[in-house]
């Protein structure tokens, strides 16, 4: 009796830790609430900060984590420049983690990805990139305007569009997800809650809120 005691509470103990340990299980969808005490995203990756310097650009950009209007958030701030060929400042994210399978993380099973944002009014980038982005500057890309009230942002994975690239997304492969101020001079001011992958759940397709017209 005590060893099989013993044995479901190793069990039960070990289903917690995975839980722990991948949020995403518990949280279908989910990315990164910004929750995690280790500053990790819910798929156990970090996030970085990259700017157009790592191909001799002028940008300046940072990435902070803080509370704003009682929501933890990440904050991508900075100076987008044209100068020396470059223009932007990125918040990016592992999909898979180092280590992680090589044909990259499927979704599939959902339709887009939800941001919950705030901002300063500017037009931002969300960009994706799967094995299928073998040059740097290759990605798929949609973009949302982050507004000074927070508010959910749905964006359907047909809304990404490539560049540089020839095939369309394939989200059996993501890699990479990335925010950007991109494309043109203007101070980058925008903060993140919540990032996750989205179901419709009426069988519809919605266009990309917060999208410009195309």
């Amino acid at each position: 009796m005590y060893q099989g005691r013993s044995f479901g509470s190793i069990i039960a103990g070990l289903l917690l830790m995975l839980v722990i340990l991948n949020p995403s299980l518990a949280d279908e969808g989910l990315i990164d609430d910004f929750s995690r005490p280790d500053g990790l995203s819910a798929l156990g990756t970090p996030w970085r900060a990259v700017t157009d310097q790592v191909m001799g650009g002028r940008s300046e950009g940072a990435i902070v984590r803080r509370v704003l209007d009682g929501r933890q958030a990440l904050c991508l701030t900075g100076e987008v420049s044209l100068a020396n060929n470059g223009g932007f400042v990125q918040a990016m994210l592992d999909l898979t983690p180092p280590g992680g399978p090589e044909t990259g993380l499927d979704a599939s099973a959902f339709d887009g990805v939800r941001l919950l944002v705030h901002g300063n009014r500017e037009v931002y980038n969300l960009h994706l990139k799967s094995t299928a982005t073998l040059l740097p500057w290759q990605s798929y890309r949609a973009t949302f305007v982050a507004g000074p009230e927070w508010r959910e942002v749905h964006l359907p994975f047909d809304a990404f569009e490539p560049y540089r690239l020839v095939q369309w997304l394939d989200t059996r492969r993501l890699t990479k997800l990335g925010v950007l101020g991109i494309g043109r001079v203007f101070h980058a001011d925008v903060c993140i809650a919540e990032v996750g992958f989205y179901r419709e759940t009426d069988g519809s397709r919605r266009p990309a809120s917060g999208s410009p017209s195309r």
